[in-house]
C-alpha cells in the first residue's frame, strides 16, 4: 500500500467514524488527517521527481561512459602490476604517458615525461607524494645492474 493509499484509508476510517467537527477533538483529528493527506501527496510528487532524475542521471552516466571510451580509449582493467614504479603506457596526444600505481591507495596515476623528470607528483586520489628515482638502473626482480631480464 502506497503512502497516498494509506492516507486515503485513514481519511475513510475517520469519515466512517462520524467524527464531529464541532468538538475540539474532532477539529484536531480532521486537521491531522488533512495534513497527512497533503504530506502523502507531496511525498508522492517528490518520489516521482526523484525517479525521473535517477533515469536522467543513468542516461548521462551511460553517455559519459561511451564518450570516455571513444575519446580516451580507456580500459576498465588496471595493467599496472603495482610492484613496479613505472609502466610505459600508450602514446596519447603525442606524449609518452606512464602508469604509476600509488602504494597508498592503489590508484593508477598517468604521468608524462615532464612529470617524470621532475621526480615527483601527488596522487590525485589520496594526496600521497609519489617520488621517482631515475638514477637507479637496478632490476627490481634480481638487483643486477643493467639487467635485461623480461620481468
Amino acid at each position: 500500500m502506497t503512502i497516498t493509499e494509506r492516507a486515503a484509508y485513514i481519511k475513510g476510517l475517520a469519515e466512517g467514524l462520524g467524527i464531529d467537527d464541532s468538538t475540539k477533538e474532532g477539529k484536531i483529528i480532521n486537521a491531522l488527517i488533512g495534513a497527512i493527506d497533503d504530506m502523502a501527496l507531496t511525498i508522492a510528487d517528490l518520489e516521482a521527481t526523484v525517479d525521473q532524475m535517477a533515469e536522467q542521471v543513468d542516461t548521462i552516466d551511460e553517455d559519459l561512459g561511451t564518450l570516455e571510451e571513444d575519446f580516451y580509449e580507456l580500459d576498465d582493467e588496471c595493467d599496472c602490476c603495482c610492484d613496479d614504479d613505472e609502466d610505459e603506457d600508450e602514446d596519447y596526444f603525442g606524449e609518452d604517458l606512464y602508469e604509476v600505481c600509488c602504494p597508498t591507495c592503489g590508484d593508477v596515476v598517468c604521468i608524462d615525461s615532464d612529470m617524470l623528470e621532475e621526480g615527483q607528483t601527488t596522487c590525485p586520489n589520496c594526496g600521497e607524494l609519489l617520488e621517482f628515482d631515475l638514477e637507479d638502473d637496478n632490476c627490481s626482480c634480481c638487483d643486477h645492474d643493467g639487467c635485461d631480464c623480461d620481468k
